[in-house]
């Protein structure tokens, strides 16, 4: 390339990004942050040995090696239509990766089908950071909201997806992918709850910045308890007619079924039955608090 190209090729790069709004350099930085945090560096993968480590490590995760969750085709052909697949890697080992693909183009969003964060990189926020990074791409690239679902039962998920990203649950899927034996999901029926993320949203924003939205405004006293947890630790109707209401789930499904099978049955069955009744009834849930559950009012506005 000659000097002449160089200096053409960068005043592309500085018009590219003085054009930029500014919350989407504010999603960049903020992407940054989240990396520099968990230790990680965050990026776009697209070369065929990139993908395969995502195999693999998708393959560990689920305990899926003869059935990975994703194959190494399935992501060569997402990337080469420009799809997003993105890994999070401490020096040179691969500890997560996310996988999205676009909607209808009538729809603006992106559907993040996948992510997952290896056992020993746990706790320390690799999963925040691949959202964050993946909200810049998806911005970056004109789209506003990504979509995904994720299983209702697990308390630190819905945690995560409502509170610290401050995504909306938008509708109740009962068993939306069918039987999945793996190491994570076992024998129980896929259930899932979609979320929409809109990435302009104010409360986004500052979820992304670190300010985790609370479970909402109403204190366990000022709701009824739509489903409560007996003292055996299975689920406990009461009454759904109320303009808040509160929706227990386990504090660890996945322990709940190693240790009891039929608990984690009748949680799968109460929480389905519970949740689609009130959203037909025209309740929506607005947050989620580790001691209290699912917050629902009437009417769905967002707390």
């Amino acid at each position: 390339m000659t000097s002449a190209e160089n200096v053409a090729n960068m005043g592309a790069v500085t018009n590219l990004t003085t054009s930029r709004a500014p919350d989407i350099d504010d999603a960049v930085q903020a992407a940054d942050a989240a990396g520099l945090a968990a230790g990680v560096s965050v990026r776009e993968l697209t070369e065929l040995g990139e993908l395969e480590e995502v195999v693999h490590l998708y393959a560990a995760i689920w305990g899926r090696d003869d059935n990975p969750p994703m194959t190494l085709e399935l992501l060569r052909a997402f990337t080469k239509a420009g799809n997003y697949v993105s890994g999070a890697y401490e020096g040179p080992r691969l500890v997560g990766a996310c996988v999205g693909f676009f909607h209808a183009p009538s729809e603006d969003a992106l559907h993040s089908h996948i992510a997952g964060v290896s056992p020993s990189a746990t706790g320390r926020s690799v999963g925040f950071a691949l959202k964050l990074h993946q909200r810049s791409w998806a911005l970056l690239h004109g789209v506003s909201e990504i979509a995904w679902t994720f299983d209702p039962l697990v308390s630190r998920n819905a945690h995560f997806n409502l509170v610290k990203l401050a995504a909306q649950p938008v509708e109740y899927l009962p068993n939306f992918y069918g039987a999945m034996p793996d190491r994570i999901n076992g024998a129980d029926e896929s259930d899932r709850l979609l979320v929409r993320w809109r990435l302009r949203d104010p409360a986004v924003a500052a979820a992304c910045s670190g300010e985790a939205r609370p479970a909402g405004p109403h204190a366990p006293g000022n709701a009824a308890v739509a489903l409560g947890v007996g003292p055996d630790g299975r689920p406990v109707r009461g009454p759904l007619d109320a303009a808040v209401s509160l929706v227990a789930v386990p504090d660890d499904i996945q322990a709940l079924r190693r240790a009891d099978p039929a608990a984690a049955v009748a949680w799968r069955s109460a929480v389905r039955d519970v949740l689609t009744a009130l959203e037909a009834d025209g309740s929506r849930i607005t947050g989620f608090g580790r001691a209290t559950g699912y917050v629902v009012s009437r009417g769905g506005v967002r707390s």
